[in-house]
């Protein structure tokens, strides 16, 4: 068995007691938590390889409608199975075939039409972690119905057309990220500089690495602690500055 070289460490998760709920939207699944008072200001949150269902993902659904907004996490994977910290690594590749982070438009959509619709949102923003990262960087090329976007550790690699972005966009990295290297940190900075017609903004975390921002306070490290503490602040601070 090689050892998963860039997913953070599932360990034992703590039980996470959610405060929102689970609503079917056409043909998806989602996880919802609405603040406390009526808003017309939503955010999309985009899980990552672990699915719609991890305890991690719900909590960072939580946090952000503990800021004002109605937040949803849509199950972009269509009930297919998630992937599982027991699955092997060699396997990865197949398994990324069949759940492509470019292909989420359709979804999109279709969670974009329910919050307009149903809940009322006029203005919505987007935030996704890890695959959930690609696919915000991705929909942040396409999509003009998203005010604005946050992608933690996941770029759009191989298509020149992916710096031309539609609205404010706040990239997340951690230092030690196996992933993604500086080199194309850095290469994505210079790009943006020259190409990018709206706000952006690229910010790394000292000795962070791959999955860091979405653990729970429990699961954290006490060297990390401040840096995940920050990482959330800046991406609340985003969304609040652009939705």
């Amino acid at each position: 068995q090689m050892a998963d070289p860039f997913l953070y460490d599932t360990g034992e998760r703590s039980h996470y007691g959610c405060l929102g709920h689970e609503v079917q939207i056409e043909y998806l699944k989602a996880y919802v938590c609405r603040p406390s008072f009526s808003t017309n200001k939503a955010v999309i949150v985009v899980h990552d390889v672990f699915g719609w269902q991890f305890p991690d993902i719900r909590y960072i659904v939580d946090l952000i409608a503990g800021h004002g907004y109605i937040t949803i996490c849509p199950d972009f994977f269509k009930g297919t199975e998630p992937w599982k910290s027991t699955d092997h690594w060699p396997d990865f590749p197949d398994w990324m075939k069949n759940h492509d982070p470019m292909k989420v438009d359709k979804e999109a959509d279709v969670v974009l039409k329910y919050l307009k619709e149903q809940c009322g949102a006029k203005k919505i923003g987007i935030v996704g972690f890890s695959w959930g990262g690609m696919a915000v960087h991705h929909l942040m090329l396409k999509n003009p119905q998203l005010t604005a976007g946050v992608s933690l550790y996941g770029i759009v690699r191989d298509s020149e057309e992916r710096y031309s972005l539609l609205n404010p966009t706040f990239f997340i990295f951690g230092e030690k990220d196996h992933t993604i290297s500086l080199d194309q940190i850095f290469l994505l900075e210079d790009k943006l500089k020259q190409y990018c017609k709206v706000p952006y903004k690229i910010k790394v975390y000292p000795g962070q690495v791959h999955g860091f921002a979405q653990l729970k306070p429990e699961d954290m490290k006490p060297e990390d602690k401040p840096y995940i503490e920050e990482a959330r602040r800046d991406m609340i601070d985003w969304i609040k500055m652009f939705v």
